[in-house]
């Protein structure tokens, strides 16, 4: 067999079609019963399909999008469209109206995809009308072409005609932290060299498995699970949905997991729920008893075969994971780009460094600019921004480094920190700069904050908004007032002067993305919960309390 680097998606779907056919690849879970399909099965749907849509007579490279909660269906929607010759555009399903619109427009597609939805009405009429559409075999579908029907009329594609690694493969759009989305267009060529990569840092085999669902729609999950399993022969589960989520990962217990910050919080409350911290204190300070809570922690979460547990998308506080390490669970922090087909830097196994994202994937070139930012340059990085050589040009240097926007620290072992992002600098009243990142990872530290903002551009002080978590929400109000003080407190100490909090504000509201504070992908639009919250803290901000609510 040829490098890896040299294989298509396609090509490897091929492969372990024709060695391995009858194994399964893929796991479905549909109204509780758990749907499979072998390699040689994957591929027979996935080259029928092809067929399909070949026959519509689009010219060759067309974008065809797919709106789908992650399942088996994605997989081979993306790689029919790929043997089809055309360019695969995902779409979040939790995007807006608006958003789902904008890109359609954008990227011109000739028809979409549709598959598992939360809600179904909303997507239904944020579709054009004229636009054609393919829909999958599940429950509660929306209206469009049968996937199964389409697949038992149509002879398979043939595989000669399967795409090369020069050809585009997908435009991946940002989540829109700052503004409109933006196409990242990636060929097979990139594609191949992230996973291949990849596939061998992880030491990945047939015996591992994957549990997708976070987006596919974002590079993480298309690098990490899809892609990766596809090139190592890997086999992927599914959840079925948000509410069965929970008891899919305990009966998948997958080998490997990606999680976001925000899941591994949920996580860490729904334990403290059943199990408070002083009594599990108590019970990891016993040495017999401590290996069998460890053990069956690790089990409730779905993490009992875990060897590789990695926290990417945002940053994830020091003190979540101490938190986990304590229980066994040893999260790995990595940092990516989409525009590098979220190959970047990851901290190994066995040198999980706290405080810090990581080290180089192999071929990956970390260095940092004159301001401090940290610059990536590697085989996967991205051809640009569809139809946006302005902001093409802004990230990518002359010399093929692209631009994060994070300023960032390189140790002498090469382990990268993240310092802040330069573009959510800002500067106070004082005149001096804050980068608010690090600052709400230390008041992050205070379980009962689950969400938070830091503000001050222009402001006498820097303001820390914060959303409580669920079960704070429902505590003593004194108690959460003292407790949320002696952290604003414990982290000025460390602090500069300039960087100091001068008052937390406890808003009402969770930040979701149906209220707009949250993308797709669940990171902050700061600018968006500054936007809501000025007039409230500039209300507030010679209250000569410490801890004030809303």
């Amino acid at each position: 067999m040829q490098a890896l680097e040299q294989k298509t998606p396609v090509d490897m779907l091929a492969h372990w079609a024709h060695t391995r056919p009858n194994d399964i690849y893929l796991h479905q879970p549909v109204q509780r019963e758990w749907r499979s399909w072998s390699w040689a099965q994957a591929l027979d749907e996935v080259r029928r399909m092809a067929t399909a849509l070949k026959a519509r007579g689009y010219a060759p490279g067309s974008r065809i999008a797919i709106l789908s909660k992650n399942c088996a269906h994605w997989f081979m929607a993306d790689f029919a469209i790929m043997l089809a010759g055309y360019v695969s555009v995902p779409l979040f399903q939790n995007q807006s109206p608006e958003g789902i619109g904008y890109v359609l427009e954008h990227c011109d597609a000739k028809l979409v995809f549709v598959g598992k939805l939360d809600e179904p009405d909303k997507v239904d009429a944020a579709l054009p009308a004229t636009l054609a559409r393919i829909a999958f075999p599940y429950p509660g579908k929306l209206r469009g072409e049968d996937w199964d029907e389409l697949v038992a009329r149509h002879p398979p594609a043939a595989l000669e005609t399967a795409p090369v690694l020069d050809d585009v493969a997908t435009f991946i759009y940002t989540s829109g932290t700052t503004g409109h989305p933006k196409g990242a267009v990636h060929r097979y060529r990139q594609i191949a060299a992230a996973t291949a990569a990849g596939r061998r840092a992880f030491e990945l085999n047939p015996q591992d498995s994957f549990f997708s669902y976070l987006p596919l729609s974002h590079a993480a999950e298309r690098f990490m699970v899809e892609m990766i399993s596809v090139y190592g022969g890997v086999p992927v589960y599914f959840a079925e949905s948000l509410d069965t989520f929970a008891a899919d990962l305990q009966h998948v217990q997958p080998t490997l997991f990606f999680a976001v910050p925000r899941l591994w919080t949920k996580f860490q409350q729904g334990i403290l729920a059943k199990l408070p911290q002083r009594k599990l204190d108590l019970l990891l300070r016993l040495p017999i008893v401590s290996g069998l809570i460890k053990r069956k922690i690790r089990h409730g979460l779905g993490l009992s075969r875990a060897r590789i547990i990695i926290s990417g998308a945002a940053a994830i506080s020091p003190s979540l994971q101490q938190w986990y390490r304590r229980l066994g669970v040893n999260i790995q922090e990595g940092y990516a780009m989409t525009e590098l087909f979220c190959y970047g830097v990851i901290n190994p196994p066995n040198g999980i460094r706290i405080g810090y994202v990581g080290k180089p994937l192999p071929g990956l070139e970390v260095k940092t600019a004159d301001n401090g930012e940290l610059l990536l340059r590697c085989p996967a990085v991205m051809d640009g921004y569809y139809r946006d050589p302005e902001k093409t040009a802004e990230v990518l240097t002359p010399d093929g480094f692209y631009r994060t926007g994070d300023l960032g620290e390189i140790n002498r072992d090469g382990y990268v920190r993240i310092t802040g992002r330069a573009r959510e600098q800002f500067k106070t009243a004082k005149g001096k700069f804050v980068s608010p990142t690090h600052i709400e990872g230390k008041l992050l530290e205070n379980q009962a904050i689950e969400q938070i903002c830091l503000m001050g551009s222009d402001l006498p002080h820097t303001i820390a908004v914060a959303v409580l978590s669920e079960q704070a929400r429902q505590s003593a109000r004194d108690a959460l007032q003292a407790s949320l003080a002696a952290t604003v407190d414990r982290v000025n100490r460390v602090l500069e002067k300039h960087e100091q909090v001068g008052k937390l504000v406890v808003v009402s509201e969770p930040w979701t993305i149906d209220n707009g504070l949250l993308t797709p992908t669940l990171k902050l639009k700061r600018h968006v919960v500054e936007q809501r919250y000025l007039a409230l803290v500039e209300k507030l901000i010679e209250h000569p309390d410490l801890v004030m609510w809303e």
